[in-house]
């Protein structure tokens, strides 16, 4: 009611030259933001989580304010510039969506954080059943705010029409910007080299990550479902492991492998992470539509598999064709690994499903699409 009363306010306020991004993983959004300072001269305003790992200091014509924390003057100024801003981007779930009547010509456009699904979301999401008709009916109405929603394939244009509830026309086919990274060959291995400066062993031995999802209820973890103490005897002569654990999450762990585990959870970019792994350990995660673009083998550690397709549920589009083996304890991890079992043809199949749309100009593409004026008047005088 709160939020409410101020945007309703702000509302009789004059409309700025201005984009809002708000931003809780940040990636994608950072990848539009900076694509968007190249072919503008507008206002860019960042309402950022504490919790979002990616520093936005760096693009011009930006101010950047911690949205969602105790701060009051910034969470004041947020909903200022929410309700001025003629073009806002969102890259989660955010309930103040609900109470945000925009006005005509103004465009929300959600940059979803995963460019596929494993789990149900969102109207799929089982527990939705059980909840009251007050918050299905705000849910519902956080996803008709959204003008546009990106994705990277078909596949996911059809779980976003489904789990948001939305009709085709509010579906961008512009890829996932995030992912622009990956085909910036020059890019990639100048952050290789910065990688290995700071993992100096990653140089000698080979990168095994375990990257497992959020489970509900699990707000704080001192151990994981990891036999480390096998693994290590198992591996270490060739191997390292790479903890990264969800950012929901508060990780404690308690470390007797100090040459052998590391805990990257704070890391701030996955990206970065994914390009000096060998083998990514993970299960309900997003993490492996975009791994799968490097051709590299994964291992789904699926030991609760029976009980996830009941709550949250799992897509059967991504159960028909997982790519890579399931292992339900550490004994089949370690095998999978030391004998290589890996179909390297599904894996290739995996990234050309979900990346679609995914070519390596996702943050153009969306921008031409989003502002195609001022792009074009940039271009015309830059030639």
């Amino acid at each position: 009611m709160i939020f409410k009363l101020f945007f309703n306010m702000f509302q009789l306020f004059p409309q700025k030259e201005k984009t809002t991004f708000v931003a809780s993983f940040g990636d994608n959004i950072f990848h539009v933001a900076d694509q968007l300072s190249k072919t503008q001269n507008h206002e860019i305003i960042f309402l950022i989580n504490p919790k979002c790992p990616i520093n936005f200091d760096n693009i011009k014509n930006s101010k950047v304010y911690f949205f969602e924390c105790i701060n009051l003057f910034h969470w004041i100024i947020s909903i200022y510039h929410i309700s001025t801003s003629k073009m806002v981007f969102v890259d989660n779930y955010y309930g103040f969506l609900s109470v945000t009547n925009f006005k005509p010509n103004v465009q929300c456009v959600q940059l979803w954080h995963a460019a596929g699904a494993v789990k149900k979301f969102g109207l799929k999401d089982p527990t939705i059943k059980g909840r009251p008709d007050t918050a299905k009916k705000r849910i519902e109405s956080v996803y008709k705010r959204h003008s546009h929603i990106t994705v990277g394939s078909e596949k996911m244009a059809s779980i976003i029409h489904h789990s948001f509830g939305v009709d085709d026309e509010a579906i961008l086919r512009t890829g996932i910007p995030r992912t622009d990274f990956f085909f910036d060959d020059e890019k990639k291995q100048l952050v290789i080299e910065q990688t290995k400066d700071e993992f100096p062993v990653i140089e000698s031995k080979k990168v095994i990550l375990y990257a497992p999802t959020f489970r509900d209820g699990e707000f704080d973890l001192t151990d994981i479902n990891l036999d480390l103490q096998s693994m290590y005897e198992e591996l270490k002569d060739d191997y390292v492991v790479f903890l990264r654990i969800h950012p929901a999450v508060k990780f404690n762990l308690k470390n007797n492998y100090s040459s052998f585990v590391y805990d990257v959870s704070d890391y701030y970019s996955v990206n970065h992470l994914l390009l000096i792994t060998d083998y990514l350990i993970t299960d309900y995660s997003s993490i492996p539509f975009e791994f799968s673009l490097l051709r590299k083998p994964m291992i789904f550690y699926m030991y609760d598999l029976d009980e996830y397709k009941k709550k949250p549920g799992i897509w059967m589009e991504f159960e028909n064709n997982i790519p890579g083996p399931v292992a339900q304890n550490t004994s089949e991890i370690i095998s999978i690994i030391k004998e290589h079992k890996f179909d390297y043809t599904t894996i290739e199949k995996f990234a050309a499903e979900w990346n679609q749309y995914s070519k390596g100009n996702s943050s153009e593409t969306l921008i031409r699409e989003l502002y195609p004026s001022k792009v074009d008047e940039i271009i015309v005088k830059t030639n």
